[in-house]
């Protein structure tokens, strides 16, 4: 039975590596896979899951006005389709998700959805707050704070290093302008 997961995790955790080691694994037994992340998401070569860890496979491009089902029906036009995967999948609206959640009960395709769950801010994103609603399964990915506590959340930098409190919930940035951490040192950076 197809089934919608959602892996999430604070940033450095390993999502993209996760993610293409899955499309590895279905494609090593035959199986087609479509490949899928957030166009606003330009830290490396466009249509591109890149991991830290160097590797990396071309993908198909979502932004808030792509039609998820018609670019899914596109590419599974023959009927051969075993799996979508999502990376950045924080980018989707909550409609995206909601179509995905068709796909996997109408059409039987299983999706694996990876993204962060919360911003520099701590509140969620959309498509977080709609995939950890909607999805059959939630995987938390972890990671670690500089004090060897789990990190859970994620704190926005400006070019000093210095923790930034206000701001637009989206700002593409690697490990030059974010920071996983625990709990405790969140509330520590971003108190007042």
């Amino acid at each position: 039975m197809a089934k919608l997961y959602y892996y999430y995790s604070a940033m450095n955790a390993g999502k993209s590596t996760v993610l293409l080691q899955s499309a590895h694994n279905y494609q090593e037994r035959g199986m087609r896979v479509l490949l899928m992340t957030a166009l606003i998401d330009d830290r490396f070569e466009s249509g591109k899951i890149a991991s830290r860890i160097g590797i990396s496979a071309d993908a198909s491009l979502f932004d808030r006005t792509t039609d998820i089902t018609q670019l899914v029906n596109n590419d599974n036009q023959d009927n051969t389709l075993n799996c979508i995967l999502i990376d950045e999948a924080q980018f989707l609206t909550k409609e995206q998700v909601y179509d995905l959640s068709e796909i996997v009960d109408k059409m039987h395709i299983p999706v694996l959805a990876f993204g962060i769950r919360t911003d520099f801010q701590g509140e969620l994103f959309e498509g977080s707050q709609a995939l950890l609603a909607w999805s059959d399964k939630l995987i938390e990915l972890k990671t670690v704070c500089h004090c060897g506590s789990k990190a859970t959340m994620v704190i926005r930098l400006n070019e000093q290093g210095i923790p930034v409190k206000e701001g637009a919930q989206v700002e593409i940035g690697g490990n030059d302008r974010y920071l996983s951490v625990c709990r405790k040192h969140f509330k520590e950076a971003v108190r007042d």
